[in-house]
């Protein structure tokens, strides 16, 4: 076993080409590389199938390879020279308003899309795959991107697969999910992306000691790590088998992420091997990813792998006016080449966390933006804000839950009788984190179509068909609980104080 895990040349080849073999070996022959190379093989060692030890090595052997880059880069401690780093400009970002060429609809017969499905929504209180949560009139994120690609397939008479990008975390209960779907008029093909194991931070060896060991001691490496998995997988095959030359991927807690025939068109005429929509920073996105010029080549620069003394200059709007969406549309032929013959290397964003235990440990993880600067062509386009609605959290779900959106063919449609383009800015206090507690703190969503912001502290419980507009903040105190009755209209209201209230409707 010992064997197949030290990565040698032939196995290596076209990863490490790119970079410095003398690095790599020198990074190898340390003894942290060694003591990892035992232990991995240990672990590899105590599986008993065939077939499944074989798929787990070549995982291990992936993990491996990062492990030693990471320790090469953490011994040469090479960061960003901040001077190189510009703002883009010209051809690497194109305004969306400016790709307006006919469009070929048998394009789409070319096309699959790719939802990454690894997120157990935990930060929400969920134990399951996020993707599950039901997010509008009754239909969950999944139901809701069946429904669109359901319908572009029977409108434009082409068949756009569905590909599903589980983890570890979220196969299982997705396979069961998607069993309801065996009479829609789409295919679905899901792929398991890699299992890594954690990584001790003071002994740097893995925390599992079996193949087997439980699920807090492994993680996903990030949605970076959907190359290597669509490979090793041999899911990008069988796309290339199908006659499939485009794939549109985005993350499955993205409402606003449906397939563009004008950005696949786009990317036909371009002849881009790799395109990402960004969209214009808010206040509420200064920690999103960016592109940069570097050197003249465009790159993806993530929060991790900024010096603290650059961070104010990293969330500024003035320098940086873009951040990364995570819907990028690639040439499957190109990361065919990418992969087997040029090798894909992505930065490596270092991830503490402390294990169940409290154990401090490290995860490895990459970013699937950052290939962008493996691929011919590759540019951002600058999209509406509208391809970017996220539910990361219950105050994004009030927002999607709300009249503000309707639902049409799967898709959301945002109310015409709102007279702004921008939605509003909603905080939820602690007491509605949790998706259960939000439930049964609102009787019914209130409607918001005529509100600007609203936030929202502490023991509160909303009744039936209330109207909130302008700025609404409600704070009760810590001992104190405010109910706001049915029917009730909050306009540019602050409540607050020892209120065991019962409000009067303002007029309306």
């Amino acid at each position: 076993m010992s064997n197949t895990l030290a990565p040698k040349a032939e196995n290596l080849n076209a990863r490490v080409r790119g970079s410095s073999h003398i690095d790599f070996k020198t990074a190898t022959t340390g003894v942290a590389a060694k003591a990892m190379r035992n232990e991995l093989s240990q672990l590899v060692s105590t599986v008993e199938d065939q077939q499944t030890k074989k798929a787990f090595d070549i995982e291990m052997q992936s993990f491996f390879y990062l492990f030693t880059r990471y320790l090469a880069e953490r011994a040469k401690s090479q960061q960003l020279d901040w001077d190189r780093v510009k703002t883009p400009e010209g051809d690497q970002i194109v305004p969306y308003a400016s790709i307006d060429q006919p469009v070929d609809p048998k394009n789409l017969n070319k096309l699959a899309v790719l939802k990454v499905n690894g997120g157990l929504g935990t930060s929400m209180g969920m134990t399951g795959a996020k993707s599950a949560l039901e997010v509008k009139d009754d239909m969950t994120f999944l139901d809701l991107t069946v429904r669109q690609i359901e319908h572009l397939n029977t409108t434009n008479r082409v068949d756009v697969p569905l590909i599903l990008m589980t983890s570890f975390n979220t196969h299982d209960d997705t396979l069961r999910i998607i069993k309801k779907y065996a009479n829609q008029q789409l295919r679905i093909t899901t792929f398991n992306q890699s299992r890594y194991p954690r990584i001790h931070k003071e002994t740097l060896l893995p925390l599992p000691k079996n193949a087997g060991d439980d699920k807090t001691k492994w993680y996903p490496p990030g949605h970076g790590d959907l190359y290597n998995a669509l490979l090793h997988s041999g899911v990008l095959d069988q796309l290339l088998a199908e006659g499939k030359e485009y794939l549109f991927v985005s993350n499955s807690d993205n409402l606003g992420a449906v397939v563009d025939e004008k950005i696949l068109q786009h990317m036909i005429d371009s002849q881009a091997e790799f395109i990402m929509e960004v969209t214009d920073k808010t206040k509420a996105d200064i920690k999103g990813g960016t592109l940069i010029d570097y050197e003249g080549s465009i790159r993806l620069l993530e929060v991790a792998q900024v010096a603290s003394e650059h961070l104010e200059d990293f969330k500024s709007v003035r320098k940086f006016k873009i951040f990364n969406t995570n819907n990028l549309w690639l040439d499957l032929k190109a990361l065919k080449r990418v992969m087997e013959q040029e090798g894909m290397e992505l930065d490596i964003i270092v991830n503490p966390k402390s294990a169940e235990d409290g154990t401090p440990v490290v995860q490895l993880e990459t970013a699937a933006g950052d290939a962008i600067k493996h691929f011919k062509n590759a540019h951002g386009v600058n999209v509406p804000r509208s391809r970017f609605l996220p539910v990361k959290n219950c105050s994004d779900l009030l927002l999607i839950k709300s009249d503000l959106y309707s639902l049409q063919h799967g898709q959301l449609v945002l109310s015409d009788k709102r007279q702004f383009e921008s939605t509003p800015v909603i905080k939820l206090g602690d007491h509605f984190k949790k998706i259960q507690q939000f439930q049964k703190r609102f009787k019914k969503i209130p409607k918001i179509l005529e509100l600007d912001h609203l936030t929202v502290t502490g023991d509160v419980y909303f009744g039936r068909n209330v109207t909130l507009r302008g700025t609404v903040i409600v704070v009760a105190n810590e001992g104190q609980r405010i109910d706001i009755p049915d029917g009730c209209v909050l306009e540019n209201k602050l409540l607050s104080g020892n209120l065991n209230m019962i409000v009067r409707s303002s007029p309306p």
